[in-house]
């Protein structure tokens, strides 16, 4: 009998365009490095937007926006993404695109507005009555159904809680009995019972268990210190989206007429303002009385060029208001024509009243040595091994073509390699794959020297 021991999946995560991606790479003192946190280069660009963190951590970049202009290939959206995670994991960060506006469900200003809820944090802090411990005892108690008949009805529920300090016993309502049989509460598991709402959360099983099957999927937590009655603060993130999303749909009854209901309804659904500025008002009251607290996030719009002239005015006007996100844009255009004129030029397809709001940072052209270092960075995190001749070869493909091109090779010659039975990737390998995939201009190239031929 064959016996294989089953590798862990749990580690292996898809690798998009920017997961080496970690940071800005910036020292102690704000100034990049040449290299530093999966960034190469841009040192202006990303000093910028060191200092454009710093303003934001301080609240002082309200109001305001950035604008990363620079040509394809830049890494404009990698320094969006290196400034999310400069703000940290607890900072809401909505990537879109221009174009994602022109929706045939909803109106172009509510995806905007969508956006830029999902952009603001709002981290509620409250201070509860709870019951924590580990099941001792669960004992339904039963009694004659009022009703008459054969049934018996549950009139109320025994509990034994423990911690490291001590026991106690609880008589609980009957309803409680539903959650703690909803969470499959069972005697050793943790567990939490808020005193005022009657809320149930399973934490986990208790690790004096834990020896008790070699194999077991459940999660061990250890044995609450202190007494089983206490006070717990309870942090709780969301956004202002998710507060919007949870009171627009109507809750519905557990009837088949109201599932289908459900399950008829649209998509998407438009919120209203009022709903909104109901929320604002109750948002604002939490803030005041100190149990919630506002984090504004990051809105990033790339390709805003694509967006047009209504937008641009809705745009104008949300980050006026007191409840707004920092704005994040990018773009490749120059001068170029607004979208919905027919023929107002403006500096990278914006407005001038907004582009007065914008703090413009601008990204350069590569230098073959930077594009050197970010194929040995892509490399690394993909996992190949590379020569450095095919690295050179790659640095020279990326100089006259782009960047993107020659990280597309990459994988194509990996697999080239290996069907020709190394480990590595060489010059001949590259060579090879990229007369197989062609680069934009010999593409165009070729079909309009065929067109010739054809006429």
């Amino acid at each position: 009998m064959k016996i294989e021991e089953v590798k862990s999946t749990v580690k292996t995560q898809r690798i998009a365009a920017h997961s080496h991606v970690k940071g800005l790479g910036l020292d102690e003192n704000g100034v990049p490095l040449q290299a530093g946190s999966g960034l190469v280069g841009q040192k202006d660009a990303r000093e910028a937007a060191g200092i454009a963190v710093d303003l934001i951590k301080s609240k002082k970049m309200a109001g305001r926006a950035l604008l990363l202009a620079g040509p394809p290939g830049t890494g404009k959206t990698a320094i969006a993404m290196a400034i999310a995670h400069e703000l940290g994991n607890k900072v809401p960060f909505c990537p879109m695109v221009g174009s994602e506006v022109f929706s045939s469900e909803i109106k172009k200003t509510e995806v905007l507005m969508e956006n830029f809820r999902r952009s603001i944090g709002l981290r509620i802090r409250e201070t509860k009555e709870v019951y924590e411990g580990e099941v001792t005892e669960l004992t339904p108690v039963e009694t004659e159904n009022p009703m008459g008949g054969y049934g018996r009805t549950i009139s109320n529920v025994v509990i034994g809680l423990k911690t490291a300090k001590g026991t106690k016993q609880l008589k609980l309502d009957p309803s409680i009995y539903e959650s703690l049989q909803k969470e499959k509460v069972e005697v050793g598991d943790v567990i939490y019972i808020e005193a005022n709402s009657g809320a149930v959360k399973r934490q986990g099983r208790s690790d004096t268990f834990a020896t008790e099957f070699d194999l077991e999927t459940e999660e061990y937590v250890p044995l609450p210190k202190g007494d089983v009655h206490k006070k717990k603060e309870v942090v709780q993130d969301v956004t202002l989206h998710d507060l919007d999303a949870a009171n627009a749909r109507p809750q519905g009854g557990q009837d088949v007429l109201s599932l289908v209901g459900q399950l008829m309804k649209p998509k998407k659904t438009e919120i209203t303002d009022k709903l909104r500025m109901e929320i604002n008002k109750i948002v604002n009251k939490y803030i005041d009385q100190g149990i919630a607290e506002l984090v504004p996030g990051v809105l990033f719009i790339d390709e805003v060029h694509m967006l047009d002239l209504e937008t641009f005015t809705y745009l104008h006007k949300s980050l006026e208001s007191a409840i707004a996100p920092i704005v994040i844009f990018a773009t490749n255009r120059g001068r170029c024509v607004i979208r919905g004129t027919d023929d107002i030029i403006s500096p990278h397809g914006i407005p001038l009243d907004l582009l007065d709001r914008l703090m413009i940072i601008r990204t350069q052209p590569y230098k073959i040595s930077e594009i050197e270092q970010i194929l040995k960075l892509r490399a690394q995190t993909e996992g190949l091994s590379i020569d450095d001749e095919a690295i050179a070869a790659l640095g020279e493909i990326g100089n006259s073509t782009t960047l993107r091109y020659a990280v597309q090779l990459m994988t194509p010659a990996f697999q080239s390699a290996k069907v020709n039975g190394r480990s590595q990737i060489i010059k001949e390998d590259v060579q090879e794959i990229s007369e197989l995939f062609l680069d934009a201009k010999r593409s165009s190239k070729f079909l309009t020297e065929s067109s010739k031929f054809m006429k």
